[in-house]
């Protein structure tokens, strides 16, 4: 890599992919060195609009020092199996390949190769998350909610597109891979079951410790929800991943009302402050950019790609048998 900041190639321009556009191009950490897009005027715009030079494809990636990858999932594994032959850092979208088995592959690619690779598994970097990383303990219960409206522009089922997001942090917080995981999808509009495209999706993943998570995606909702629930023992972590905030809550006590039929309960609540501000996209980013240095424990980030596809599989596997 060269000693100045790392250039940068970007493979992808649509909705994602211009956004990762934004964050490398104001990243004071590297240079967006290259746009990739077939699409020539979508391409070319967007190229235009953060500064740097387009392409239609590639091929020996020369001056270029890493690769995020932003197109469309169906074309994950050949774009990235593209850039691991030519020994390129990569950041890939999730999901890392549009099925398990492909994602497998281009893990094992990378790890014989010694290459960093990263996926964009967001919500690790929301500024929630990471707070609460800081003082979570056991925890015993995951609930997770994952709805959005329907979006006709992506083609691919909620399984890989939303639950795995919310199936990744369960393994995060709960520290561990599930031993199990089931799954039950839904096909609700015309075209889903001829396109194999799930509309909802909720698993049940089983933990070795003995914790459970419940994780529902949805892309039939009215309104979007993305929410996470950390159950410990004696307390209740709630986390809005979209307004990014955390609002714990500890039951104390509880009774009958003396002067009235009913139940009465008493909870300390507390909202513990945001120790971040980063956007989610640029510190995943900074992240990725740490990968390239020397020292960098890029195995233990390929370790930690497949655990929540894995899961994913497996409920998929469940819930269409």
């Amino acid at each position: 890599m060269t000693a100045a900041q790392p250039r940068i190639a970007l493979v992808g321009s649509g909705q994602m992919g211009s956004l990762h556009a934004r964050v490398i191009a104001q990243s004071p950490l590297c240079e967006l060195a290259l746009l990739v897009e077939p699409r020539e005027e979508q391409g070319r715009a967007v190229a235009e609009r953060f500064g740097t030079r387009w392409a239609a494809d590639f091929d020996d990636l020369s001056g270029i020092d890493a690769v995020v990858v932003a197109a469309a999932t169906p074309a994950h594994y050949e774009v990235a199996g593209r850039v691991l032959d030519l020994g390129k850092p990569l950041l890939v979208e999730k999901p890392l390949a549009a099925t398990y088995k492909e994602s497998v592959d281009l893990v094992e690619r990378a790890e014989k190769s010694a290459t960093p690779l990263a996926c964009g598994l967001l919500e690790r970097f929301n500024p929630a998350v990471r707070t609460a990383r800081e003082f979570v303990g056991d925890v015993v219960q995951v609930t997770g909610v994952r709805h959005s409206p329907f979006v006709p522009r992506i083609t691919t089922g909620v399984a890989t597109d939303l639950l795995i997001h919310d199936v990744d942090l369960a393994i995060q917080f709960v520290g561990s891979e599930p031993e199990q995981a089931k799954g039950v999808f839904g096909y609700f509009h015309s075209t889903s079951v001829e396109n194999n495209a799930e509309d909802s999706a909720d698993a049940v993943l089983r933990f070795g410790s003995g914790a459970v998570a419940n994780i529902s995606a949805s892309r039939v909702s009215q309104r979007k929800v993305r929410q996470i629930s950390l159950l410990e023992l004696d307390r209740l972590i709630e986390i809005d991943l979209l307004r990014k905030d955390i609002t714990i809550y500890k039951h104390i006590d509880q009774s009958q009302p003396a002067d009235r039929d009913g139940y009465q309960q008493q909870t300390v609540i507390e909202i513990p402050a945001i120790r971040y501000s980063e956007e989610p996209l640029a510190a995943q980013l900074a992240h990725f950019i740490g990968l390239l240095a020397d020292g960098a424990d890029i195995d233990a980030e390929r370790r930690a790609i497949l655990p929540a596809h894995r899961a994913v599989h497996d409920a998929t596997v469940s819930a269409t048998n």
